[in-house]
């Protein structure tokens, strides 16, 4: 199997033969179902290819997976650990499998209460902004201060590190957010990629785990919530093929609702939030991005790769936009 060695990983194992799936729906990390015949597990290892410094780091993903599933939030419980290289080719690292269904499809969601399950999600981000880092052993999992002002120039490096192609309006993007960067307020665990197909739903439309934890660290909570009334708006989901932005579809609230819900929930001041808007569409953008040159070179796994390069440019614009004021 592309991006896994099943021989290898048994032998690393010690255990009975195994069978592996691969998860669809992933744009960076490869995710894949492990199972002995007896046990199941979920295994997560980076992408193929092109990597960028500081991203895809298992081991912070593994940590801060042990940290949060033993203060009660909703997360697999991560298994083991594995930084050696010679196993299946990368570090990777083995969780729990928990059941649930991640919503990729306009028409499941349109058969579910879409506005409960959307204000659930709000309430488990408010509910991770609220653990205090130290006392849930993640203290030193990153540094508040100053967290925007270094998020600014590290998705600007990213961008760089990953640019196969001229991309209009994105170095003047960059160099507006560059200005009157928010200080922020105390800082809090963010998830740093937020978002309804990374949440396992139960059949209840209760939030059985959060997943891909990669980009979580110490930081600014605004910025997790504004990326995620970015994704509202992004066309996440399809309907016979076409892709379907979230927000489109009946019942689910409006960005205003999702923020006032959050405010509330968090006790947290959301009264302006155009500049977090408009660096989460610039991160989005960079994110997406570097998927597309990984397409573009061969290095990715499944489909529903080819339409990624073309949100890019939307993204740019979207992020202008709002420090327009829209």
């Amino acid at each position: 199997m592309k991006g896994l060695d099943l021989a290898k990983l048994q032998a690393y194992l010690d255990s009975p033969p195994l069978a592996a799936t691969m998860f669809a729906g992933g744009r960076s990390n490869l995710t894949y179902a492990v199972t002995d015949g007896t046990n199941r597990w979920v295994l997560r290892r980076p992408p193929l290819g092109h990597v960028l410094p500081t991203a895809h780091d298992m081991a912070r993903e593994h940590r801060v997976l042990s940290a949060l599933s033993e203060a009660g939030f909703p997360v697999p419980k991560p298994v083991l650990l594995c930084d050696d290289t010679s196993v299946i080719g990368a570090p990777f690292y083995l969780m729990e499998h928990v059941d649930g269904t991640i919503y990729r499809e306009a028409a499941d969601l349109e058969r579910i209460d879409l506005h409960a399950l959307t204000l659930t999600l709000v309430d488990t981000l408010a509910d991770l902004h609220s653990l205090d880092p130290l006392t849930i052993g993640l203290g030193d999992f990153g540094r508040p201060e100053g967290f925007n002002e270094r998020q600014v120039r590290r998705w600007k490096k990213q961008l760089d590190a990953s640019r196969s192609r001229e991309l209009a309006g994105v170095e003047e993007l960059h160099a507006r957010l560059a200005v009157d960067i928010p200080a922020g307020g105390p800082g809090a665990v963010v998830h740093g990629d937020f978002r309804l197909d990374n949440v396992l739903i139960g059949p209840d439309l209760t939030v059985r785990a959060v997943l891909d934890w990669e980009m979580s660290t110490l930081g600014d909570p605004l910025s997790d919530l504004a990326l995620m009334l970015v994704y509202a708006g992004r066309p996440l989901l399809f309907r016979d093929g076409q892709p379907v932005a979230p927000i489109d579809l009946p019942g689910h609230p409006s960005l205003d609702e999702m923020a006032a819900r959050y405010a509330e929930r968090s006790k947290r001041d959301v009264g302006d939030l155009h500049w977090y808007i408009g660096f989460a569409a610039f991160k989005l953008a960079v994110i997406l991005e570097g998927v597309h040159y990984r397409y573009t070179k061969g290095q990715t796994v499944g489909p529903g790769f080819d339409t990624i390069g073309a949100m890019v440019p939307v993204l740019i614009e979207q992020g202008h936009r709002a420090l327009e004021g829209h």
